[in-house]
């Protein structure tokens, strides 16, 4: 459990100690929530009787530069995207037993069963926001993660999006799976042959804009002021990859779409295309957890999409 990982005597006094420092006056925790359920490492929320604050622990060697990049990827988004995101407690990282914690305020939300129409709305309109951010080339200066796993944006010469997806998103995932044992042969073959072709399925060519690049409805915060996103992969990529991802775990209401198109158009074409910029999410979830039943159910999610593109 994570209260177990997390809710340690060493890590709380790491904790207190560090937000004490940051406030100026003494923080003591008075309570835990745990958000494990929620997100890919151990997590959750150290209340005290002022303030209360989010932690996330990553463990393992990558453990510190993931969550370094975490920290620069939100700043991507605040300070070039113009979107909310929280407020890190220092630095935003400590180390304690058992690898490094990343510590924000907390966000006072509303969880998803409880978002309103205006929440709703809300995730959409910052999604269009960092989508009015472009750039030349697709891409960006410096790699990040998806969840636990590293992700390669370089650009690629072509400069063309079909390139960009395929040689730095879907075949390394690809390649991800294969090596975790959990991905059948004909399911990677299908893959690689729609690879090969993805030109004739994939639609016009767009411009390149800054995506949140994993905007499933989680990685959105409901709050008063609206939503504030967590957990980003930013790159500059197709926007149709933001707007694929938002329900791929979950359904979420129109009201999101609708909010989205009252900034940018969406392509009619776009249903037709949705699950062509789920494949590297799938893949990833099958290369992490295609073990067990969660991520079992998505080698056939896959096999499904692909199909729909022979």
């Amino acid at each position: 459990m994570t209260e177990d990982v997390l809710f340690r005597p060493r890590i709380v006094a790491a904790i207190e100690e560090a937000v004490s420092r940051h406030c100026g006056s003494s923080w003591t925790c008075v309570a835990f929530v745990d958000l494990n359920d929620r997100a890919s490492h151990p997590c959750g929320i150290f209340r005290g009787e002022s303030s209360s604050v989010f932690a996330k622990l990553a463990p393992g060697p990558d453990g510190l530069d993931q969550l370094v990049t975490e920290v620069n990827s939100l700043r991507l988004l605040s300070h070039r995207g113009g979107i909310a995101t929280p407020a890190p407690i220092g630095d935003g990282i400590i180390d304690v037993d058992g690898g490094h914690l990343l510590l924000f305020d907390a966000v006072d939300e509303r969880p998803p069963a409880a978002r309103t129409v205006d929440d709703w709305r809300s995730i959409g309109s910052t999604l269009a926001t960092l989508h009015d951010v472009h750039d030349a080339q697709f891409g960006l200066e410096v790699d990040g993660y998806f969840g636990p796993l590293r992700q390669d944006n370089r650009r690629v010469p072509s400069n063309r999006w079909n390139d960009f997806y395929v040689q730095r998103r879907l075949l390394p995932n690809l390649r991800l799976a294969i090596d975790s044992g959990n991905l059948p042969v004909e399911h990677a073959a299908a893959v690689e042959r729609l690879a090969s072709r993805l030109d004739a399925v994939a639609g016009p060519e767009p411009v390149p804009s800054l995506l949140h690049g994993d905007a499933q409805q989680n990685n959105f915060i409901s709050a008063d002021k609206g939503a504030v996103a967590v957990d980003p992969s930013p790159c500059f990529g197709h926007p149709e990859i933001d707007l694929a991802m938002l329900d791929i775990f979950t359904e979420v209401p129109r009201e999101v779409f609708d909010a989205y198109s009252d900034a940018h158009a969406i392509d009619p074409a776009f249903g037709e295309r949705r699950e062509l910029w789920r494949m590297f999410a799938y893949l990833a979830v099958i290369a992490v957890d295609g073990a067990n039943p969660f991520g079992r159910q998505f080698v056939q999610r896959l096999a499904d999409a692909v199909a729909q593109y022979a």
